[in-house]
């Protein structure tokens, strides 16, 4: 059987935390799809100066070097408490969805207020989610807050189907 150090089971374990986060937003925005009203303009334009379109040349001069990287999509660690995935379009190396993920005790974590203009109503457990489609610019953003002690906030930016 083999051994991982800290710093490589640390790095599996983040993925899988990213990989769930992705699926519930998925399975979340598949249930709620006639619950939130697509709106006009989004308050929330990008992600570390990372927008959806850009290309991926020009999201590794901005962010650096991934930790993992690939054709289809980059994964950052900025440190041990933010994580982003970016993922491409293969065809264009274009954005189609970022993908941020927040531990709890992170900095500079993203709100609802940023990412809405609003805050997002808590239910009960203290977890928060919405997710709102923009068709005018082609894109659907999705703010998820884990329940908990220790939550993970997820932002979500993702291409809209054309």
């Amino acid at each position: 059987m083999a051994h991982l150090s800290r710093s490589s089971r640390f790095l599996v374990e983040l993925t899988a935390a990213i990989l769930l986060s992705l699926l519930l937003t998925g399975l979340l925005v598949g249930q709620s799809r006639n619950k939130a009203p697509a709106e006009e303009d989004p308050t929330f334009h990008d992600y570390r100066g990372i927008q959806i379109g850009m290309l991926a040349d020009d999201v590794r001069k901005k962010l650096g070097t991934p930790a993992a990287k690939s054709d289809e999509q980059d994964f950052y660690v900025f440190n041990e408490k933010e994580t982003a995935q970016i993922l491409y379009e293969v065809a264009t190396h274009k954005v189609t969805t970022i993908s941020v993920d927040f531990s709890s005790g992170a900095t500079g974590v993203i709100t609802p207020q940023q990412v809405f203009g609003a805050d997002v109503e808590s239910k009960p457990d203290g977890s928060k989610y919405r997710m709102v489609r923009y068709p005018k610019v082609g894109y659907w953003i999705s703010y998820s807050r884990t329940a908990g002690d220790t939550p993970i906030v997820t932002v979500t930016m993702t291409k809209m189907p054309q």
